[in-house]
């Protein structure tokens, strides 16, 4: 059978790139379609504010005239420049179960951005580290939630034969409203307190004052992350536009700011998992009726992610991220909640591991961030 990888430029074929994984999934009932305005979106270089500093080429593989998978290779010199490394991206990697068509796939993405004579090639990320990164490696038996990433259970071994290599592990924690731990619950209501007798006190984000904690937030996001692995600073554009898609998703009382004298030290950031309903999008379309089923049915969602959170290093080590998680577990209570994810947590960040353990957090999802060598060793 013969296989051809042709690039995808025009809006036909960017079209049939967005939409190459509802088919290939067709038959995993865990799978969620990302929703089609906002991938469409993300390809568009005069609005996505990426294409401010980065670039991109998305291919689509062909087997007999049938496109059996996709793959961008993307160029990120922010990354580079902010980690003083050298290094290319692969994203959005889709393929049918075959090394062969992997394989061609990913050669591909490494002869475009050849030129640059990267040292390797990491991924996935579409497209930065900042958005929805790695493949599942476990925990395929549940669908992902809200802007998580799922794949099928074959793309391990077909990466790792080809030779790709753990470049991070990131962990999802599922913490259960029955189950979380009210003894760690009261000690961080405890230490609430106490906090609070040293200047320091924890309140609800305010949706009127959305710009204005938007901006403090953004200061306290690159302070607290500046020395994450595989952290680059969100530009302006880019924040503002997350910010902007999640508004229409926050809810008040599952995010919280921490201060200390009316200044933001901290924060926590949840949404609810709009993947419970749109699990039953075909193709992710909006219209003609879906969108209002997002409306009529937000408020019946049972699950949240735990998406943000940031603490300047200063104010780390006092409990903060406890108090945060706590907060998240008694408003789910409140609201009869299964629970919520932590996500995505990086293996290395073991302050935020240890919090969600103390709750009797679940690891139950593991994605894995791999590295593509580029040259002969």
């Amino acid at each position: 059978m013969s296989l051809e990888i042709r690039e995808a430029n025009s809006n036909k074929e960017i079209k049939q790139f967005i939409d190459f994984p509802h088919e290939l999934h067709a038959n995993d009932n865990n799978y969620v379609p990302e929703l089609y305005v906002a991938q469409r979106e993300m390809f568009d270089r005069k609005k996505y504010p990426f294409y401010k500093y980065g670039d991109a080429q998305c291919f689509l593989a062909y087997q007999d005239g049938k496109i059996v998978g996709r793959i961008a290779a993307i160029k990120n010199e922010r990354y580079n420049d902010y980690h003083n490394s050298n290094i290319g991206f692969f994203g959005f990697l889709e393929f049918v179960n075959s090394k062969e068509v992997c394989q061609a796939l990913l050669e591909t993405a490494k002869n475009w951005l050849a030129k640059e004579n990267y040292d390797y090639l990491m991924g996935p990320t579409n497209f930065t580290t900042n958005e929805t990164s790695g493949f599942l490696i476990d925990g395929f038996d549940t669908p992902p939630m809200i802007m998580m990433a799922h794949n099928p259970s074959y793309y391990n071994g077909i990466l790792e034969s080809l030779g790709l290599e753990k470049e991070m592990d990131m962990f999802a924690y599922m913490i259960y409203t029955d189950d979380a731990s009210d003894k760690s619950i009261k000690l961080s209501q405890m230490l609430e307190e106490r906090l609070k007798r040293s200047g320091i006190t924890i309140r609800n984000l305010s949706l009127k004052n959305f710009k204005a904690e938007v901006k403090e937030i953004k200061k306290v996001y690159n302070e607290a992350w500046e020395n994450n692995w595989g952290f680059v600073p969100f530009t302006d554009e880019e924040f503002d536009h997350i910010a902007d898609g999640l508004k229409m998703l926050a809810d008040e009382k599952f995010a919280y700011i921490a201060e200390e004298d009316g200044k933001m030290i901290g924060f926590s950031i949840s949404v609810p998992n709009l993947n419970e309903i749109t699990i039953n999008f075909k193709k992710g379309r909006l219209l003609p009726l879906n969108i209002f089923k997002i409306l009529l049915n937000k408020k019946k969602l049972k699950t949240v992610r735990i998406m943000a959170t940031g603490i300047q290093e200063a104010y780390r080590k006092k409990g903060i991220e406890a108090i945060f998680f706590a907060k998240n577990i008694l408003e789910a209570r409140k609201r009869k909640l299964i629970g919520g994810e932590a996500s995505w947590i990086l293996e290395s960040n073991t302050e935020m591991v240890l919090s969600a353990e103390k709750l009797n957090g679940v690891k139950y999802k593991t994605y894995r961030l791999y590295k593509y060598p580029v040259k002969a060793n």
